[in-house]
């Protein structure tokens, strides 16, 4: 894809389990049956008959991350093509139509979960990813655009996607948390921040439309406080998330 980095993957020399197969131990919340068999016990007796060991630090597999990583490293270095392109085009269709910084902001974030970290619930997991770094109605907008996006808001431009209908069948009704989240978002003072995300949000999986990342650089800059030691080794309350984009693969 067009306007990412080149990777840099770790080396031979650099990998400090080099001669040993490393293996993954899939994340319980990704099992499908998680009263069925674990994987766990397999793994350990490879482990034992073959001397493989579990995956900790950096998978050879993925890109490097940079030792005081950026937002941007994570588009380029962890998120995937798809989120890479929506979270850009997204941006880049609300700073095309005048809106604000912090709309474009919270357009460019808005599925930053969704990018390497976890899709259930991401506008809540990705509103705390980046609380520490953003302003609080950023961080709103992008926890309310997950119940919103399911409810149509005709005068203000959105109507309910009609990807949703093939998606989750066209009978399917919102829990009730997002209902009421709903509900009390349409009375926020910030609602029309959120409800801009949703509109930029679905007309953002445009084929062929390569969108430079680098062109947000200032716009991070006013609204995005990196942290001098990187994300992820800052000590904040959500440096886990960040590490677990950086060595998603971790046994423990």
């Amino acid at each position: 894809m067009k306007n990412r980095k080149t990777p840099r993957y770790m080396t031979a020399a650099e990998c400090p389990q080099a001669g040993h197969e490393r293996m993954m131990m899939p994340q319980p919340i990704n099992q499908p049956d998680p009263y069925g068999l674990s994987p766990e016990p397999a793994l350990l007796q490879r482990m034992r008959e073959t001397g493989a060991v579990f995956m900790m630090g950096q998978n050879p597999d993925l890109p490097v991350l940079p030792a005081k990583p950026k937002l941007l490293d994570f588009f380029h270095y962890r998120f995937c093509d798809i989120a890479y392109m929506h979270l850009l085009q997204s941006a880049k269709l609300a700073l095309d139509a005048g809106q604000n910084e912090t709309v474009v902001t919270a357009c460019l974030l808005h599925d930053i979960s969704n990018g390497a970290l976890l899709r259930s619930d991401h506008g809540y997991w990705g509103a705390q990813m980046i609380a520490p770094y953003v302003s609080e109605e950023v961080a709103w907008a992008v926890q309310q655009h997950q119940a919103l996006r399911y409810f149509a808001d005709e005068a203000a431009g959105f109507k309910y996607p009609d990807a949703y209908n093939s998606f989750f069948g066209p009978d399917y009704q919102p829990p009730e948390y997002l209902q009421h989240a709903h509900r009390e978002a349409r009375k926020h003072r910030w609602y029309m921040t959120s409800r801009l995300v949703t509109i930029y949000d679905i007309y953002s999986f445009q084929d062929g439309w390569d969108v430079d990342p680098e062109q947000f650089t200032d716009i991070i800059g006013r609204n995005f406080r990196e942290p001098e030691e990187g994300l992820g080794f800052d000590n904040s309350p959500v440096a886990h998330m960040w590490r677990t984009m950086i060595w998603p693969h971790n046994f423990l």
